[in-house]
């Protein structure tokens, strides 16, 4: 009967590739110029058109803003001993008024935040360059330009949607008029993972992460990306493959339980892929399991405690502690108020294992997509590459980072992956993209690009 249970959120080698070839199908479909507009899977230009070299150098500052805090650090890329330093950071609390005040009232509170750090640190009369990660669904039109799509995690801010959020931040600057700061790069947080791991390991060229949410990036041919004018060179595109399922093209392989969790989250039918995946869902989809195998008389002799009971009460991170031990296994079970036995404690080692096994390997499926596509693109054999990870769930789970790996070669097996956990990468990974775009070639390429874009029209006259 448990076998029942169990067997919807068991993949098969089959089933894996298949999700992989629809991934594949949709990746296009967010690349194409009339296509991307309806894509699930968006593929976001960033305008980082090149990895870490090695020849970055200089002294950067950071901004973070991704939820109730934020960070300002100061890094400083060191060309000789080819590190990445963070030098000194600090962290403002954004009070709950402010998240639903007016824009300029949050980016003036930023403004002081960085003016307070810059004081403190001795970096007033110095004009340093800045990365500004910013987690929150944009529009990027270039390295500095972003326009804020919608808020979300609980902020609400009037006179910011539709905006350029670079620009906001440089007049709340201005308006204080006491410091400057040099040119603005805009960091999506999957960019900062593959850049804070690119400057250790040059051929990173992939950012994955799999945390409370889940996306990854990659670096695709520009020809490739039609809303781009240009053929030469590379940019790295944001899939947000979170959409992935969207337009209903996982409804396959969607258990019941699956539909619950999508039913009852605060954005049903949005980031399907996601919530089958990340650490925002797992848990409540490992306690719905459970909640019915026990409605079933299968667990707790048919008691359900209030603890079970209650949606988002039991959490992800119980996942990986349960796995780790059948000894964390009984002290949860016990903290949840359930009267369980020890065979009770097996079978939701088992649901937890299953259910964390199954996110691993369609983590692993997308993955595969972007790394074949990487080595198709380059009409390579064999690609040897990186991939920069961070999250959560793929740092703290026992099991998951191998699962994962394994399975990628599986399925990927013309592909020699290099997996490294990401130092920092919303913070040194930010300051990283900043040295790249501040590298004299990209600067040289930058204003080619320009001259071709305004020259075209006058050519084409004449």
């Amino acid at each position: 009967l448990t076998v029942s249970f169990i067997s919807p959120f068991q993949l098969s080698p089959e089933t894996l590739q298949e999700v992989s070839a629809r991934l594949r199908k949709d990746l296009l479909r967010g690349l194409g110029k009339h296509s991307h507009h309806k894509a699930p899977v968006k593929m976001l230009p960033t305008f980082v058109r090149a990895t870490p070299d090695g020849t970055e150098k200089g002294d950067f500052l950071a901004l973070d803003l991704g939820g109730t805090n934020f960070r300002v650090l100061h890094v400083r890329v060191e060309e000789e001993a080819q590190k990445v330093l963070k030098m000194d950071s600090q962290i403002c609390a954004i009070p709950q008024e402010m998240m639903l005040g007016t824009g300029e009232q949050l980016f003036d509170h930023i403004a002081t935040c960085l003016g307070d750090f810059l004081e403190s640190h001795n970096l007033k009369g110095q004009t340093l360059p800045l990365g500004f990660t910013f987690s929150f669904p944009c529009e990027q039109l270039e390295i500095d330009k972003s326009i804020l799509i919608r808020w979300t995690k609980g902020f609400n801010c009037s006179g910011v949607e539709g905006k350029d959020v670079v620009q906001l931040l440089k007049e709340a600057i201005h308006r204080r008029g006491d410091y400057h700061i040099g040119s603005v790069a805009m960091v999506n947080d999957t960019v900062g993972t593959m850049m804070s791991c690119g400057y250790k390991d040059q051929s990173c060229e992939i950012g994955m992460i799999i945390g409370t949410g889940t996306n990854a990036c990659y670096m695709e041919e520009i020809k490739n990306v039609k809303r781009i004018e240009g053929e030469d060179g590379r940019m790295c595109i944001n899939t947000e493959w979170g959409g992935f399922g969207d337009d209903g093209c996982l409804d396959d392989i969607l258990t019941e339980f699956d539909v619950e969790v999508d039913k009852t989250s605060i954005n049903p039918g949005v980031h399907i892929f996601e919530k089958m995946i990340s650490g925002m869902y797992l848990g409540e989809i490992v306690r719905l399991v459970l909640v019915k195998m026990t409605k079933d008389k299968l667990l707790f002799k048919g008691q359900i405690s209030e603890a079970l009971g209650t949606r988002g009460l039991f959490e992800t991170k119980f996942i990986s502690e349960i796995e780790d031990g059948l000894e964390n296994a009984k002290k949860i079970l016990t903290e949840l108020g359930l009267d369980w036995s020890l065979v009770d404690a097996s079978v939701v080692r088992l649901v937890c294992d299953t259910i964390s096994s199954r996110s691993a390997y369609l983590c692993a499926a997308a993955l595969a997509t972007l790394v074949n596509r990487i080595r198709n693109n380059r009409k390579l054999g064999h690609l040897k590459t990186t991939v920069g990870v961070d999250g959560t769930v793929y740092r703290k789970h026992p099991t998951f980072s191998s699962k994962l790996q394994k399975a990628v070669r599986l399925l990927a097996p013309q592909c020699d992956i290099t997996f490294l956990v990401s130092e920092d990468g919303s913070g040194k990974g930010a300051a990283m993209v900043t040295a790249v775009a501040q590298r004299p070639a990209h600067q040289s390429r930058l204003l080619e690009e320009k001259t071709v874009y305004i020259l075209t029209p006058y050519l084409q006259k004449h």
